[in-house]
């Protein structure tokens, strides 16, 4: 099935991607935020409904494919990336959601994560970081604070946790963004953004889990305290934050600091939001700032164009029938040394 041109008006609605199944996640838990703007969001983007397909491993997040009225595959732990490869190399006219948590993504699957990334698999991986493992009650996963206490980790973690944002950006990932549960104004505009990029998008969402960790990310949640410890990433504008827009980044040396001033008049230095460099210094910056001396990035970081790895197949098929002419299964299979065992 083609894409219908993006003029066509198909005149689907939230109603058209929700599913006849009971959504079971916690009460309260961010998971349903994201589910609700994702179903507000692909009506906008005139993709017919059976163009969709949502693929997921194992976790919370991964009973994402049942709620959402579409295909979709509920796949093993870790290897949803993989599969969502192997459908997009084959129907690249489909539209391939991946959905994946910081455990299911990051850990048993973080092998597959980092190859579907940079191969730039026209894919949409959002990964749900709630920085535990919910689905099994509560251990510490790769995103865990050090020092943090849980049940496989009763005298504190030992482990230093991995950024996503940075694992994608080192993976070369095109599109790389953050955005946060509690913000579904911002999740949406992350979401069609993330949609729209022709190759990997890769989308971190802080997702809060009210049962083993609640209020991980109230640096960006909390309103009393959200915009002075968060910035919004906005094309072309200057890196401005706090209550009353009179913080702001730049850069001392090759370090970013933060500098306040009179909001009627900005410092001419201010770092402006650049996400389509193709240097990767910038990107990495943000991705490495973080509370308590800098604030906490959310937006795009990265939005770059490079040829995608589906494009980049079928180009070597055509090559290779216009070159060769069409192949033949049963000669190559009959062909080269071949033997029979009586």
């Amino acid at each position: 099935m083609s894409q219908p041109a993006s003029n066509v008006n198909l005149n689907q609605t939230r109603k058209d991607f929700i599913s006849d199944q009971d959504v079971r996640w916690c009460p309260g838990c961010g998971d349903y935020a994201i589910l609700a703007q994702l179903q507000n969001v692909l009506p906008k983007l005139n993709i017919p409904r059976e163009n969709y397909v949502f693929i997921s491993g194992i976790g919370c997040s991964s009973r994402f494919p049942y709620y959402m009225n579409t295909f979709g595959f509920h796949t093993i732990h870790g290897r949803a990336p993989a599969i969502a490869t192997g459908v997009k190399t084959y129907r690249p006219d489909l539209s391939v959601w991946v959905i994946t948590g910081d455990g299911d993504g990051l850990s048993i699957g973080g092998n597959h994560l980092m190859h579907a990334i940079r191969r730039n698999v026209d894919l949409k991986i959002l990964l749900f970081n709630n920085r535990i493992y919910g689905l099994t009650k509560g251990q510490y996963s790769p995103t865990s604070e050090i020092g943090k206490k849980t049940k496989s980790s009763p005298q504190g973690t030992v482990d230093y946790p991995l950024n996503p944002i940075s694992l994608a950006l080192g993976c070369e990932a095109t599109f790389v963004a953050r955005t946060v549960d509690t913000d579904v104004k911002h999740m949406g505009e992350v979401f069609e953004a993330a949609a729209k990029h022709k190759g990997t998008a890769f989308v971190e969402i802080f997702q809060n889990c009210v049962i083993f960790n609640d209020n991980a990310f109230l640096d960006v949640n909390d309103k009393t305290v959200k915009e002075d410890h968060g910035i919004k990433l906005v094309l072309g504008k200057p890196l401005i934050f706090g209550k009353d827009k009179n913080k702001g980044i730049r850069l001392q040396g090759l370090a970013p600091e933060v500098v306040e001033f009179d909001p009627a008049n900005p410092p001419t230095d201010l770092l402006i939001h650049q996400p389509n460099l193709p240097d990767m210094f910038y990107a990495n910056m943000l991705a490495r700032m973080n509370l308590p001396e800098l604030p906490i990035p959310l937006g795009v970081f990265r939005s770059v164009e490079k040829p995608s790895y589906e494009e980049m197949v079928e180009g070597q098929m055509k090559y290779a029938v216009d070159t060769y002419g069409k192949g033949n299964l049963e000669k190559l299979l009959n062909s080269g040394e071949t033997w029979t065992v009586s």
